[in-house]
Order: C-alpha cells, then structure tokens, then sequence
C-alpha cells in the first residue's frame, strides 16, 4: 500500500495535507488564536481552515461535517463542529467564497480581520499562571 493514496480510509485524508504556509498575518493569526468571543472549539476549527490549502483544496464544511466518528476518531460531534462553524460566521471569521453558491456544501474563506478587534485577556499584575512571567 503506497503512503499517498488518498482512497485509504485507516488514516489518509479526504482532501490534501496542507503543503504551504498560511498566508495570514501570522500576528492577526495569534490576535485570533486568543480572541476570548471565541470558544476553544471554534479556534480549533478557525486554525484547521487557516493552515495553508491552496485556494480551491480547503475542505468545504458539509466535507468536514460528514466525517464519520472513526476519521474524526471519536472526537466532537456534527452539532458541535456546526456551533463552532456559526459561531466563526458570526464573527466574521469565516466567510462564503464568492465562487460558490451559498449552501451546505459552501467553501468558507478565511478572514482574520476581525481579529483586530479581539477581546484579549489583559496581563495582570505580577506573576501568574496566566501570564508569561515564569
């Protein structure tokens, strides 16, 4: 069985492993990555979508909602995985690409521009678990 055949269903993906770099301001990326309107889940999904597809090969989302519990590997379920999908659209993180009509099957495109208006935790005085200050 060669490595790269992609019809393997123990451990291949669906779509390609990203092989460039993302093309986010990667300070924006971080503005993001700690943006406390976003639940962890919902960064978790924003970072996935953010990692470096050639324009064209991202997931959709009706791909990445059909994975099954043995490819998600027994992780968040469908709903979960739709909340955090709403939850980015609603911020403006995620938004439609114009080349595809609006839909389940829809490619989402990445926007981290709300990011400049995150709601961050602030550093507090002193030293502690929160803060860098070890």
């Amino acid at each position: 069985m060669s490595t790269t055949d992609t019809t393997d269903t123990a451990g291949a993906p669906r779509w390609p492993v990203p092989s460039a770099p993302p093309a986010h301001d990667p300070a924006l990326f971080a503005q993001a990555m700690r943006d406390m309107r976003l639940t962890w889940r919902a960064r978790g999904v924003l970072a996935e979508l953010a990692t470096g597809y050639h324009p064209g090969q991202e997931p959709t989302i009706s791909e990445l909602v059909s994975l099954t519990r043995a490819e998600r590997l027994a992780a968040e379920g469908r709903e979960a995985f739709r909340k955090a999908i709403s939850e980015l659209r609603g911020l403006g993180y995620l938004v439609p690409d114009s080349t595809t009509a609006s839909g389940v099957g829809e490619r989402l495109v990445v926007d981290l521009t709300p990011a400049a208006g995150a709601h961050l935790i602030r550093r507090r005085h002193g030293h502690s678990a929160l803060t860098d200050g070890g």
